[in-house]
């Protein structure tokens, strides 16, 4: 048996990555901002609405990614006869709503950690609701959420490795298909690299930003 030479197994699991990468960055770009409209009901003074939010948080929260996304994909067709046609979108839908779940939780720590004073503060000065929101509140809070939100992100990268359980050649995957094809094993630890580096890039950047924040604190 011929075994591929270092580069083609480079080249293949790079296509793969390339999956992980489309993964990730769609379900970041949505999950952030559908996270804010998550814990706007969350917070909400409507407890019919906030029961509701609340309730599927705990749902999302409680069970596994894997289940989520198999019933993202597997769920229209058996229960609407609506089959989804792209396994890649039943993906990043899964994820996108499972990690905005899980960020509406750290913005919510973030806002109810700001003293009430600093609200009623704003108001004396003449402020108005959204101007204390973006100028007094948000700016404390997005210093103070950085930190789990990057722990998050991290976790969001190796979570991408789950699209597999329904046969999305991600970089795990094409990783296992290369040992089953040419008996080998390193090609599942080198995935290790792509991982590393990629979840060092983003620590870096992380630390790049709380550093910009540090002028919220004390």
């Amino acid at each position: 048996m011929i075994l591929s030479s270092f580069s083609d197994i480079t080249y293949q699991l790079l296509e793969g990555f390339t999956v992980t990468l489309k993964i990730f960055f769609y379900s970041l770009i949505f999950s952030l901002p559908l996270g804010l409209v998550v814990v706007f009901g969350s917070l909400s003074k409507f407890k019919p609405l906030k029961v509701i939010i609340r309730t599927f948080i705990w749902i999302i929260r409680g069970t596994p990614l894997m289940l989520q996304v198999i019933v993202v994909f597997y769920g229209p067709g058996l229960w609407f006869n609506y089959p989804i046609k792209s396994r890649l979108n039943a993906v990043i839908v899964a994820f996108v709503i499972n990690y905005a779940c899980y960020f509406s939780e750290i913005y919510r720590s973030g806002i109810e950690s700001i003293p009430d004073g600093q609200k009623e503060a704003g108001q004396v000065l003449g402020m108005t609701k959204l101007q204390i929101l973006w100028q007094i509140i948000f700016p404390q809070v997005l210093k103070r959420i950085v930190p789990p939100i990057s722990n998050e992100v991290m976790t969001l990268v190796k979570d991408t490795a789950l699209a597999r359980v329904i046969a999305i050649s991600e970089l795990i995957m094409i990783a296992q298909e290369i040992v089953r094809i040419e008996g080998i094993l390193w090609p599942l630890f080198y995935t290790g690299v792509f991982y590393l580096l990629f979840n060092g890039l983003l620590t870096l950047l992380f630390a790049r930003i709380e550093k910009k924040l540090d002028y919220y604190r004390g």
